[in-house]
């Protein structure tokens, strides 16, 4: 039986040309997702043995995907593509629970491997990520120093995205006054009041793209 898969990134010829990769050697794609909020509902609907995503993608950024998934559909195995071999996307990707983290300049060689590896229940990393990195995750005593919410973290993407604080409660399907709340609990947290500041923040920590 194939190895069933989701795909989700906000460009469709990306996502075209993944999908033709895949089904070359025999892989199943069952579905696409144009952000990572998509990719999460796609993923409660097909159940997929494998989700692979962008890390930057709109509404929803892949790492907080991830998060959702492994949390409420832990047989789902999901693999990052990223530009970025940066400390932080890494060690933010161990934390949300993925089990592949692919280079999308060596997306060709390393996705394949990464599929195989990943629906057997092992973890995949590509070459370029530096084991340093990941040994010094390993060895952490404590956990993931990020001080926000799984649900402030999405409020805050959506600010960095310019959306309003009805533009948020619409998307999250909460009420305006808990969008506000949420907002304000995260600036006190960060100690950032301008929406300048919370942009790069957000940024620096891959939840939008520069």
């Amino acid at each position: 039986m194939p190895i069933r898969i989701v795909l989700a990134d906000d460009h469709v010829l990306v996502r075209q040309g993944l999908r033709a990769l895949l089904e070359r050697e025999g892989l199943q794609v069952i579905g696409e997702a144009a952000d990572g909020r998509e990719a999460v509902q796609q993923v409660q609907t097909l159940r997929p043995d494998v989700v692979i995503m962008d890390i930057s993608m709109p509404t929803l950024n892949g790492l907080d995907a991830a998060r959702e998934v492994s949390k409420s559909f832990p047989k789902t195995k999901t693999i990052l593509l990223t530009q970025h071999e940066e400390d932080v996307y890494v060690s933010g990707a161990l934390e949300a629970g993925v089990r592949g983290y692919v280079l999308k300049n060596q997306v060709a060689s390393d996705l394949l491997h990464a599929v195989q590896r990943v629906s057997s229940g092992q973890v995949y990393l590509s070459p370029g990520v530096s084991q340093a990195v990941v040994s010094a995750y390993q060895s952490r005593p404590g956990k993931s120093a990020d001080p926000l919410t799984l649900r402030e973290r999405q409020v805050l993407q959506l600010i960095a995205e310019g959306k309003s604080t009805k533009d948020i409660a619409s998307i999250l399907f909460i009420s305006v006054k808990t969008a506000e709340s949420h907002r304000s609990r995260l600036m006190q947290k960060l100690e950032i009041h301008e929406i300048a500041t919370l942009v790069r923040y957000a940024i620096r920590h891959g939840l939008v793209r520069p």
